[in-house]
Order: C-alpha cells, then structure tokens, then sequence
C-alpha cells in the first residue's frame, strides 16, 4: 500500500458487509419478536449502532480515498469515522423516542444539525491534533 494515501475501499468491505448484514438483521429480528420494554429498546439501538457502523464505512473510507489529506487517514480513522456515523444515528433515534413518548411530538430539526455540527467539530480537531503530531518520512521528495 502506498503509505501517501489512505488505505482502499476494498480493504473495510469484508469488515462493514459483516457488520452491516449482522445489524440490519438483528434490527429487523428485534422489531419483529422482542417487545418494546427497556430490554427491547436498547437491543435495537445496538443494532442500529452495529448496522449504521458497518454501512457507513465503506462511505468514509471512499471520501478519505476521494479527498486525501495529510497525513493520510488510516484504517483506525476511518473505523472511527464509522463509529461516529453510528453514535449519531443512535442518539438521534434515542431522541426521537424520547421526545415522542414524552413530549407528543417530533425531534427537531435543529437539534439534529446540532447534535451532527458537534460530531464534526470534534472529529475535526482530532484529525487537527494527527496532523500536528505528522512527522514526514525521511528522505521523502519535497
């Protein structure tokens, strides 16, 4: 692999079509079979966490490839990547049960935009802090 780019899509498909398959299985299963008890709620959320992770890696992993930065995103940034594509999917869907079983009406919008203008900022600083700590080879072309 070329250490001056990120890794290949093909490398996260196995990973994210094992993840994806097993959460957006388990979030058809729990719909169907479990009730909606507390046990029930926060199964499907870790479902859903599972099946957002695994199907939005494959994305991160082509818009690291698509738009290289430096230093390259590595494989741990892309999963994290994912991992933050499914905490935000999960929060949003605890909200939205929240705000209809206990205000009688929708999620705002806004806080929804707010809650993922947040998640970025924060990743964004993270790869702010990797790229203050990048070290070039030695001997690489300038």
């Amino acid at each position: 692999m070329d250490s001056s780019s990120s890794p290949p899509v093909k490398y996260f498909l196995p990973s994210a079509l094992i993840l994806a398959g097993v959460g957006w299985a388990a979030v058809y299963l729990i719909g169907q079979y479990l009730p909606a008890d507390a046990g029930g709620r926060w199964a499907m959320f870790f479902a859903l966490m599972l099946a957002v992770t695994g199907t939005f890696m494959p994305v991160a992993a082509f818009l690291n490839r698509r738009f290289p930065t430096k230093p390259p995103a590595s494989t741990g940034v892309v999963l994290r990547e994912s991992i933050w594509a499914g905490v935000y999917a999960t929060t949003v869907a605890w909200l939205q049960y929240i705000y209809i079983n206990y205000f009688d009406e929708a999620l705002p919008v806004a806080m929804a935009i707010i809650l993922a203008v947040a998640l970025l900022i924060i990743e964004w600083l993270l790869r702010l802090r990797e790229k203050s700590q990048w070290k070039p080879e030695r001997g690489a072309a300038r």
